[in-house]
C-alpha cells in the first residue's frame, strides 16, 4: 500500500506547487509588470491618500455630490466581500417598495427636477458594486449639484462630459460616468 501511496503523494505535492504557487506567482508578476495600476486595484489617490477604487462604487449621500447606483450588498452598501444583487424579481413587492422609496428620496432631494428619473438611479446593479452611472443619470442630478455647489449648471454638465467613458473597445457596454472620479473633479472645481 505504501508503494502505491508514494507516487500519489508525490504527484499531489508537485501539482500543488505548480498550480498553487508557481502559476499564481507567474500570473501575478506578469500582471504587476504589464498592468500595474489594474493589478493594484485601480486605486484613486487624492493629495497622496487613497480615496477609493475606479472599480468599486462608494456611497455618497450628501446632496452636493453625485450619487451612484443603489447597492444591494449587506451589511453595508458597496461591500466588496458581499458582492451580489438582491435577487428580487420584477414582481417582488420588496423590490417595488425599494424602488418607490428611492424615487421618493430622489424627488425630495430636488423637487424642482421634473424630468423622468433614469432607471440606474433606482435599481442596483447585479454586483451591487457598480462605480458608474449613465450619463443621463449624471445629467439628471446636475441641477441639484450645481445649485448646492454654487456652480453654473453648464460647468457641472461640462465636468460630466469630461468624465464620460465610451463603450469598451467601442462596442461593449454602454457609455458611463465614474461617480468617484466625477465627484473628485467636482471638489476640485468648487475650490
Amino acid at each position: 500500500m505504501l508503494r502505491d501511496l508514494k507516487p500519489a503523494v508525490s504527484i499531489f505535492i508537485v501539482l500543488t506547487l505548480l498550480s498553487g504557487v508557481a502559476y499564481p506567482a507567474l500570473v501575478t508578476g506578469l500582471a504587476k509588470l504589464l498592468f500595474p495600476a489594474q493589478a493594484s486595484g485601480s486605486l484613486i489617490e487624492k493629495d497622496g491618500r487613497i480615496v477609493g477604487s475606479a472599480l468599486v462604487g462608494q456611497p455618497f449621500s450628501d446632496p452636493k455630490y453625485f450619487w451612484g447606483r443603489p447597492s444591494a450588498t449587506a451589511p453595508m452598501p458597496y461591500n466588496g466581500g458581499a458582492s451580489g444583487g438582491s435577487n428580487q424579481g420584477p414582481l417582488n413587492p420588496a423590490l417595488e417598495d425599494a424602488a418607490k422609496a428611492r424615487i421618493a428620496a430622489l424627488k425630495e432631494s430636488d423637487p424642482a427636477q421634473t424630468a423622468s428619473i433614469p432607471v440606474d438611479l433606482v435599481t442596483a446593479s447585479g454586483s451591487g458594486l457598480d462605480p458608474h452611472i449613465s450619463p443621463a443619470a449624471a445629467r439628471w442630478q446636475a441641477p441639484r449639484v450645481a445649485r448646492l455647489r454654487g456652480l453654473p449648471e453648464a460647468r457641472v454638465v461640462q465636468l460630466i462630459e469630461q468624465h464620460r467613458e465610451g463603450r469598451q473597445f467601442g462596442f461593449l457596454g454602454e457609455p458611463r460616468v465614474n461617480v468617484l472620479a466625477l465627484n473628485l473633479a467636482l471638489d476640485a472645481a468648487s475650490k
